[in-house]
């Protein structure tokens, strides 16, 4: 059975910690956009940015369940999952794990909308061809995923 990619792994650094001794809740979206920046080199087959030609994505929402705490230098990971996407827009599901000795713990959920954009012109745009059969075929691969519990969720004061 097909699996999240995992394309990010560091350890949690000293300028992500707050007062309160664990990861600020800015960081934790730190720590998905390098997962989400992981994905982009990915499906665009390793090419750098330069030759991607002003070819890029960006972020248009992002939502973030806190689970538990990460610690100063603790030994993370994010796994990603491909939830749904068309010929401009993707929803990419993170998920960060912290790794204990005991095995991987689930620290945090980020789900992600993000858009094709052309930075030349500065403008909303299709995917390349090549990256959109790549999201194709990626989906494909990970049909056989459950949908994230959290995905899709929002922000409400009653539960679900």
């Amino acid at each position: 059975m097909a699996e999240p990619l995992r394309l990010y792994e560091t350890r949690v650094k000293p300028e992500w910690i707050d007062e309160f001794e664990h990861v600020n809740v800015a960081h934790y979206i730190t720590i998905c956009d390098q997962g989400t920046w992981a994905f982009w080199n990915l499906i665009n087959d390793g090419r750098t940015m330069e030759a991607r030609d002003g070819h890029e994505y960006v972020v248009l929402e992002t939502h973030v369940h806190y689970i538990s705490e990460l610690p100063l230098g603790a030994p993370i990971h994010v796994t990603t999952q491909l939830l749904a996407h068309d010929d401009k827009r993707i929803v990419l599901f993170h998920r960060v794990w912290r790794d204990d000795p005991s095995g991987a713990v689930l620290s945090a959920t980020n789900e992600v909308k993000m858009i094709a954009f052309d930075l030349g012109a500065r403008r909303i745009e299709r995917f390349a061809p090549d990256v959109k059969a790549r999201l194709d075929a990626l989906a494909l691969e990970q049909a056989g995923i459950p949908m994230p519990e959290q995905a899709g969720e929002g922000i409400a004061l009653t539960r679900r």
